[in-house]
């Protein structure tokens, strides 16, 4: 199993940037790909970037194109989410997933962290 821990989140204001981090323990190996996404309030929750685990391949939600940078860390077995130019519509709370199996790495996720709030004032 693996487990997930995130961190980095909090206040910024518009034009601000932060990083998340995403430590991963366990059997990490096991993970075809970890992923960021995020639940603003009365919104479903949604797909914002990923990346594989052992190639590196990236995606991201058209939304954090351009401003958001999702990379890896073999060594301290984590994934990070540089988030630059944030606005307002970037508030949700931000969770970090692994996906087991392969496939299309936006989608069917199976384990997940706590989440971290990332608010960001106008």
């Amino acid at each position: 199993q693996v487990q997930l821990v995130e961190s980095g989140g909090g206040l910024v204001q518009a034009g601000g940037s932060l990083r998340l981090s995403c430590a991963a323990s366990g059997r990490t190996y096991s993970s075809y790909a970890l992923g960021w996404f995020r639940q603003a309030p009365g919104k479903e929750r949604e797909f914002v970037a990923a990346i594989t685990w052992f190639i590196g391949i990236t995606d991201y939600a058209d939304s954090v194109k351009g401003r958001f940078t999702i990379s890896r860390d073999d060594a301290k077995n984590a994934v990070s989410l540089q988030m630059n130019s944030l606005a307002p519509e970037d508030t949700a709370v931000y969770y970090c997933a692994a996906k087991l199996g392969a496939g299309p790495i936006r989608y069917a996720y199976n384990i997940w962290g706590q989440g971290t709030q990332v608010t960001v004032s106008s």
